[in-house]
């Protein structure tokens, strides 16, 4: 019997039992419909995280309060205060960080916007005049705060698009306007542009005013949540870190690094941490969504077995006219590779097309600036996958099917 008279005779055994057949791929189906979908978009959103981070330039340099986290344990330690006035002074003097270009506080936190009876729970964002520069947003009209409302404490806002729109409605003008923040009147001297996210940070929902502002009179602290530093160049990147270390340990009178208040993230240590826990994750999920790959090559093992059983007579009737035990293990084996293949085909179609929707909804409905990835690794492990697990699970009702003496099987009722 040749190979491609059993490829006939075995799809033509799928065809007879249409409904069997597709019942028997679904596991299949859905395990290679789950694993594109996991790969697509994971992988989706990791090009969207590692964006947001790189928005905010190669150069930036942000300093963390608490000691670094190892793990679990150690989560606790990032909402430490140890971040003091004190230290921006130190950090911006040139004998002691000469290559960094600018240094800026950051404190934030939720709080309820109010004018004239509308809410809306908005972001406050206390910042320096140099914020701009390191978000690369500016105001569309009106301006922004300066170095002189920072040292006066002074209750002027910036507000983002949606902050305006939720306010003010689509019309009306909000510069000049006072808006109630906990409890505080602030006057609106700048809107900024919709923008959206820029390193986890939605600046449409944001009221940025000055940290000193926020420090006394919305947070009621004295400590600082960041410290953002742009280095003078890519180049001077890590002598900068170096020395921003060196200057907080001296300035908090620390004597070893293992006993730091505070830790330190360039863009790229943030980028390749966050690569690692989303890939990390991604395999994690495709592991699971793995799991029905096998459920479903157990079920076509069993569907197999009955089909074994159901045709002995036929497995009589073609060694009686010569098949040979190869004949019939090749032909039952192909049945089970044939199954699987469709159901790889089907499940890569599917997923790709539930991925690609759900990448335009992502987009356009929730606001999210998020890419659809075709996954062609994915792809080919679709299809590999699919096809050794009916090598696999077909191999055992295959040589049952071959091992059938054909006397036996032709007396079989």
């Amino acid at each position: 019997m040749k190979l491609i008279y059993s490829f006939h005779t075995a799809l033509e055994g799928i065809k007879v039992h249409k409904s069997r057949s597709i019942l028997t791929i679904m596991g299949i189906v859905i395990g290679i419909t789950a694993i594109i979908i996991v790969l697509s978009l994971g992988q989706g959103a990791q090009n969207l995280i590692l964006s947001q981070v790189q928005g905010l330039g190669s150069r930036t340099i942000v300093v963390i309060p608490g000691r670094e986290p190892k793990g679990p344990a150690d989560a606790a330690q990032i909402f430490s205060d140890s971040l003091k006035e004190k230290d921006v002074p130190l950090l911006k003097n040139k004998l002691n960080v000469p290559t960094a270009e600018t240094v800026m506080p950051i404190v934030f936190g939720g709080e309820t916007g109010e004018f004239q009876g509308e809410t809306f729970r908005l972001t406050i964002f206390g910042g320096s005049e140099t914020l701009p520069q390191f978000f690369d947003i500016y105001p569309e009209k009106g301006i922004f705060f300066s170095e002189e409302d920072i040292r006066a404490r002074a209750d002027v806002v910036i507000i983002g698009s949606r902050v305006k729109e939720e306010l003010f409605g689509l019309t009306a003008d909000a510069l000049g306007q006072r808006i109630k923040i906990h409890g505080r009147n602030f006057r609106v001297i700048g809107i900024l542009p919709q923008k959206g996210q820029v390193s986890f940070f939605n600046f449409d929902e944001t009221a940025i005013i000055p940290y000193t502002t926020a420090q006394q009179y919305i947070f009621g602290i004295r400590y600082f949540h960041r410290l953002f530093i742009q280095a003078e160049s890519d180049s001077a990147i890590n002598q900068t870190v170096e020395d921003v270390r060196a200057t907080l340990r001296a300035s908090h009178g620390v004597s070893s690094p293992d006993k730091d208040d505070f830790f330190v993230q360039t863009q790229a240590d943030l980028a390749s941490r966050l690569g690692v826990i989303t890939s990390v994750m991604t395999l994690f999920l495709v592991a699971v969504a793995a799991i029905s790959l096998i459920v479903g090559g157990i079920g076509i093992m069993n569907i197999m077995l009955v089909s074994v059983t159901e045709r002995t007579r036929e497995i009589g009737l073609r060694k009686a006219v010569g098949a040979t035990d190869k004949d019939i293990l090749t032909q039952f084996l192909l049945e089970a590779i044939l199954l699987t293949g469709i159901g790889g085909i089907i499940g890569v179609t599917l997923g790709i097309t539930i991925a690609l929707l759900a990448s335009i909804i992502l987009t356009r409905v929730i606001g999210f600036g998020w890419q659809f990835v075709f996954p062609w690794s994915a792809i080919v492990i679709g299809f590999s996958v699919s096809t050794i697990i009916g090598l696999i699970f077909g191999i055992y009702p295959a040589r049952q099917a071959a091992r059938k003496s054909p006397i036996e099987a032709l007396r079989y009722e």
